[in-house]
C-alpha cells in the first residue's frame, strides 16, 4: 500500500526553525478521537466521506490493542437543547446530531471500545478540555499520544494541540483522520507538523508498534 509522504514545511518554515522532529517516548497511548456515525454515514449533517481514513483508523487500532498500548476513544453527547455545549454548540448548527440517544454518535462495527479501553465523553473538540483525559494519560505513564479521527481541523487539530500543552508528544497518523474539505485538512497538517506534532504515515505508527510490542 502506498503511504503518503512526511507534510513538506518549505524551506522558508525550515530556515526559521520549524518543525524540528519530535521522537517517541517511552509509552504511548492511542486517542480514537469521534469516528462515530455521524462522520461516516452518509446523510448525516456531519458526513465527512473519509472511509479510507477510517479504514486506516481500525488498522491502527488492531495494532495498538496488539501492543497492548491503552486505548482510550473519545465520543460527543450533550444534553436536549445543548445546554451543555456552550457557544460551541450555538455555533455549529449540526451538533445536534449528537445530542443524548442519538444513534449518529455511536461508534461503528470495526471501531467499537473492547473491554479495557475507555470512552471519554466530550463536549468541546479537545479532548482534554474539561476531561480527565491529561490525569488519566499520566497515571498511566503515558507520554506519548498516537492520533487518528476526525475533523482533522477541528477534534483531531485540537486535541493533538492540547496534547503538546499538556506535555504528551501528539503523532497524527495522516492516513487515519479525516475532513470533510481538503482544504482545512492540509491546512491543519500543515500546522501541525509546523509547530505542535509529528504528522507521520500509517507504515510509520504501525512499525511502531510492532516494535513496542516486541520490546
Amino acid at each position: 500500500m502506498s503511504q503518503p509522504q512526511k507534510v513538506d514545511l518549505g524551506q522558508d518554515y525550515q530556515n526559521a526553525g520549524f518543525g524540528n522532529a519530535l521522537a517517541f517516548g517511552k509509552r504511548p497511548a492511542l486517542l480514537v478521537v469521534d469516528f462515530v456515525r455521524a462522520y461516516i454515514e452518509p446523510g448525516s449533517p456531519l458526513y465527512a466521506g473519509c472511509e479510507e481514513a477510517f479504514a486506516s483508523a481500525k488498522r491502527v487500532l488492531e495494532a495498538a490493542r496488539t501492543a497492548r498500548i491503552p486505548i482510550i476513544f473519545t465520543g460527543v453527547e450533550y444534553e436536549p437543547g445543548g445546554a451543555n455545549g456552550g457557544i460551541f454548540y450555538r455555533k455549529v448548527g449540526a451538533l445536534k446530531v449528537f445530542q443524548k440517544g442519538s444513534r449518529l454518535g455511536e461508534y461503528c462495527d470495526g471501531m467499537l471500545p473492547q473491554a479495557g479501553e475507555q470512552l471519554l465523553i466530550k463536549q468541546y473538540a479537545s479532548a482534554f478540555f474539561g476531561t480527565p483525559l491529561a490525569a488519566t494519560l499520566t497515571a498511566q505513564g503515558v507520554d506519548t499520544v498516537i492520533i487518528t479521527g476526525v475533523s482533522t481541523s477541528g477534534c483531531v487539530r485540537a486535541t493533538a494541540l492540547d496534547a503538546c500543552q499538556h506535555g504528551f508528544v501528539p503523532f497524527v497518523v495522516r492516513d487515519a483522520v479525516g475532513d470533510r474539505d481538503p482544504r482545512p485538512h492540509e491546512a491543519s497538517l500543515f500546522d501541525l507538523q509546523a509547530k505542535y506534532a509529528e504528522v507521520v504515515s500509517e507504515r510509520v505508527i504501525l512499525d511502531h508498534l510492532a516494535a513496542t510490542r516486541a520490546a
